[in-house]
């Protein structure tokens, strides 16, 4: 099931960061940061802090985030 995380990506791009700086940060690949933004994998709590520090918010919003709904 993959999770809504549209506010990470937006909040990346408002720090002026691509998915490359960002995973370079964060010491993961540019494909990771990919698969966080689009709900596809969730990352663990050591990397959530990373994350959360390098874009400014509180590393728990990972786990608050809800699954998208299907229009099937």
């Amino acid at each position: 099931m993959n999770i809504d995380r549209k506010w990470l990506k937006e909040m990346r791009e408002g720090k002026n960061l691509t998915q490359e700086c960002l995973a370079k940060a964060t010491g993961i690949t540019r494909q990771h940061i990919g698969m966080l933004e689009n709900g596809v994998s969730n990352p663990s709590p050591m990397l959530a802090k990373k994350i959360a520090e390098v874009l400014g918010f509180e590393w728990t919003k990972f786990y608050e985030d809800k699954p998208k709904v299907s229009n099937k």
